[in-house]
C-alpha cells in the first residue's frame, strides 16, 4: 500500500506518519488486541476525517513557524461582541445592519471565531504531562521562588497537610502574584521562608514571617506531584444573595474573600474546591480573583438559618428572616387574607403549591448576556402585591403607544354577553376546553369567578411577541413558574411598596382609591395597607431571585418614569440572563 492509495481506491494526499502508522498495525501479527480492536484502529486510520483533521493541523503547524502567514488579531470573538455591542442600541437597523447583527449571533459563526482565535493565540499544542527527571532515592527537588513584596496580597493560601504535618499551598488565587509567577502551586511543600524553616510551625506562624518581612520574599518549596495548572472557567453567575468576606467566621483567609452584593454578575474561575470557589466581579479590571462561598457551601448555610428560624419560631421567637414565612398560607388576594369578602374578579391559579417555592434555594444562577433582536422582544412581567399599583403603571405604560404595547386577550369560559366580540374583550370557549388546556398547562394563570373561568394562555403571549409587539403582562407571582423559561425570555419587574408609613401618607395625599373594591369608591384600609406590605415580603422572599429590576412605587410619576426606562433599556441593552436561555 502505498501512501497515495486511500482504502475506497481514490487517491488522494495521506498523511506519512499516519500511513507508516496502518502499515506497521496491519503488518503486526502478535498484538495482545481483538480482532474487533484491531478493525476499528484500521478503519479510524484509514478514515477522510482523521486525515483531513491531520491535514489542517499540520498546516497550522507550518503556516506557525512561517512569517508569510500570520493572524492580524488574536481576539475576534471580543471583536464580535464589541460589534453587538453597537448594533443592539441603533433601531431601526438597515437590512444589512440586521443580516449582520443576526449572523453574529449564529453558533456556527461564533464557533469559526472562537476556533480562529485559539489557532492565533496557538492554544492547540497538545498539553503532555512532563518527562519526569530521574533522582537519587534520599535526595529531594528543591525550587527556590523569589516574590517582590508590595501592597498586593501574595494570592496564595497555606494549610497544614493532616497526614505528613507539613506547611503545603492549599490555593493559588486566579490573577495573583503567586499565579503570575507561574512557580507556585497547589501542594507544593513550604520548607523555608526567607531562610526561616517552617517545620512544626502552624500557618499563623508563617503568615507572622510573610507580614514582618520586607522586599523579597524567598520561598524554598519542594513540588507537588503535579503542577495541576487549570485553565479559568468561562461560567458567569448571579449572585442571589449579599456576602462580606470580613464577617464570614468560616473563610479560609479573610483577605483573600471577595465581596458582592445580591444581584451582581461573578465570572467563576476556578471551582476545584468543593466549599470554596474563586470568583472575579464581571467587569472587574482587578484580574485577581477572591474566594466566595460555593453555592453547595451556600445552600447549606440557607438551609441551616431556616431550621433556626423555624426552631424560634416554635418557641415563640419571632426572627426578622422568618416573617415572610408567617404570613398567611393562601394567596395574598384570598379570602381568608382579607379583612372581609371581595367581590373583586381573582385571577391566579387556584392550586397554590408553597412548598415547592420553599423548596428551592437561591445561591447563584448561571448567566449568559442575551442582545436584543429588533422586532423579537421580550415581554415586559409587572410583578407585585394586589394594590400596589400594577395595573395603573401597566396602564400608562401602553397609553404612551398603544401600537406598540400590547396586553394578550384573556380566555374565559362566561356566556358572550350582548356586545362583546370575540377575541376582543376575551375569547370566549367552553369550559370544557379551558379545563382540557388547564390541564396541558397551556395556561400561565387561571382562576374562577362566579363559577366561570379565567386564564392567560401562553400562546397568547407568544403571538402577541411573534408579531413584533411589546407584551405587556401584570400576572399573579405563581405565574413566574410558567412565564420564566426559554421560549418567552421574560423581563421581570418587581413593583414595590415604600415602608408602611409612606405607603399610608403617599396614597392618602392622593386620594387613591382601593383596588379591593370592585367599585372603587373608596380609599384603603389600614388592614388593606398591611396586607400589601406583607404580601409583598411574602413574595419577595419566594421569588426575589427571578426579578431582573425592583421598583419601589412611593410616587406613581416616578416609579413610571423608572418602568419607561426599564422597557428602553429591554429593547437596545444585552442583558444578562439565565444561560439556558441563549444556548
Amino acid at each position: 500500500m502505498t501512501a497515495e492509495v486511500m482504502a475506497n481506491g481514490t487517491k488522494e494526499k495521506w498523511d506519512p506518519a499516519l500511513s507508516r502508522l496502518l502499515t506497521s498495525l496491519q503488518q503486526a501479527k502478535e498484538l495482545p488486541s481483538t480482532e474487533e480492536d484491531l478493525g476499528f484502529l484500521s478503519n479510524l486510520l484509514q478514515s477522510k476525517e482523521l486525515h483531513a483533521l491531520v491535514n489542517v493541523h499540520n498546516k497550522i503547524i507550518s503556516n506557525g513557524a512561517s512569517d508569510k502567514f500570520f493572524p492580524m488579531l488574536s481576539t475576534s470573538m471580543h471583536v464580535m461582541f464589541d460589534v453587538l455591542e453597537v448594533l443592539a442600541p441603533k433601531t431601526p437597523l438597515s437590512e444589512d445592519c440586521k443580516e449582520l447583527f443576526y449572523l453574529l449571533q449564529r453558533p456556527h459563526v461564533q464557533g469559526l471565531l472562537c476556533a480562529h482565535d485559539a489557532v492565533a493565540q496557538k492554544d492547540y499544542y497538545p498539553h503532555l504531562p512532563e518527562i519526569p527527571v530521574e533522582v537519587d532515592e534520599d535526595e529531594e527537588t528543591i525550587k527556590i521562588v523569589q516574590l517582590v513584596k508590595s501592597n498586593e496580597p501574595l494570592g496564595a493560601t497555606i494549610k497544614t497537610d493532616e497526614e505528613t504535618g507539613k506547611i503545603v499551598i492549599a490555593r493559588v488565587m486566579h490573577g495573583g502574584a503567586a499565579d503570575r509567577s507561574g512557580l507556585i502551586h497547589v501542594g507544593d511543600e513550604v520548607v523555608e521562608v526567607n531562610s526561616i524553616n517552617v517545620e512544626g510551625k502552624t500557618p499563623n506562624d508563617v503568615l507572622s514571617i510573610l507580614q514582618n518581612s520586607e522586599g523579597t520574599i524567598t520561598f524554598k518549596l519542594i513540588p507537588a506531584d503535579g503542577k495541576g495548572n487549570i485553565r479559568e472557567s468561562k461560567v458567569r453567575v448571579r449572585a442571589h444573595f449579599d456576602y462580606c468576606a470580613t464577617t464570614d467566621p468560616y473563610i479560609p483567609c479573610k483577605e483573600a474573600g471577595l465581596d458582592f452584593l445580591k444581584g451582581d454578575v461573578l465570572h467563576i474561575v476556578c471551582q476545584d474546591d468543593a466549599y470554596w470557589w474563586q470568583a472575579r466581579k464581571e467587569g472587574d479590571r482587578n484580574m485577581r480573583a477572591g474566594l466566595i462561598p460555593s453555592r453547595a457551601l451556600q445552600e447549606r448555610r440557607i438551609i441551616h438559618e431556616r431550621t433556626q428560624a423555624q426552631k424560634d419560631n416554635d418557641n415563640g421567637l419571632c426572627s426578622v428572616s422568618a416573617l415572610p414565612v408567617l404570613t398567611c398560607s393562601q394567596s395574598p388576594k384570598s379570602p381568608r387574607c382579607a379583612s372581609k369578602p371581595k367581590t373583586k374578579k381573582i385571577m391566579y391559579d387556584t392550586a397554590e403549591n408553597d412548598d415547592f417555592d420553599r423548596e428551592q434555594i437561591a445561591t447563584y444562577e448561571e448567566v449568559a448576556k442575551l442582545y436584543p433582536r429588533p422586532g423579537l422582544y421580550r415581554p415586559l412581567v409587572l410583578i407585585g402585591a394586589p394594590g400596589v399599583g400594577r395595573n395603573e403603571l401597566k396602564r400608562r405604560l401602553i397609553a404612551t403607544n398603544p401600537e406598540k404595547y400590547k396586553t394578550p386577550t384573556p380566555y374565559t369560559s362566561r356566556p358572550m354577553k350582548p356586545g362583546e366580540v370575540n377575541g376582543k374583550e376575551y375569547f370566549f370557549v367552553t369550559r370544557e376546553k379551558m379545563e382540557e388546556d388547564v390541564e396541558a398547562s397551556k395556561f400561565i394563570e387561571f382562576g374562577e369567578y362566579k363559577g366561570n373561568l379565567y386564564g392567560t394562555s401562553t400562546e397568547s403571549v407568544k403571538a402577541l411577541v411573534n408579531s413584533s409587539y411589546v407584551c405587556i403582562l401584570n400576572p399573579h407571582y405563581q405565574a413566574l413558574k410558567m412565564l420564566r423559561v426559554p421560549q418567552l425570555k421574560p423581563y421581570i419587574v418587581y413593583i414595590k411598596p415604600p415602608p408602611l408609613d409612606i405607603l399610608k401618607e403617599t396614597r392618602n395625599a392622593v386620594h387613591a382609591r382601593s383596588t379591593f373594591d370592585v367599585n372603587n369608591s373608596r380609599g384603603f384600609t389600614d388592614e388593606e395597607f398591611n396586607d400589601i406590605i406583607k404580601a409583598s415580603a411574602r413574595i419577595e422572599f419566594l421569588y426575589s431571585h427571578l426579578f431582573d429590576e425592583t421598583i419601589v412605587n412611593e410616587d406613581l410619576a416616578v416609579a413610571f418614569t423608572h418602568l419607561v426606562a426599564a422597557a428602553n433599556r429591554v429593547e437596545t441593552e444585552p442583558l444578562w440572563v439565565p444561560a439556558s436561555w441563549v444556548q
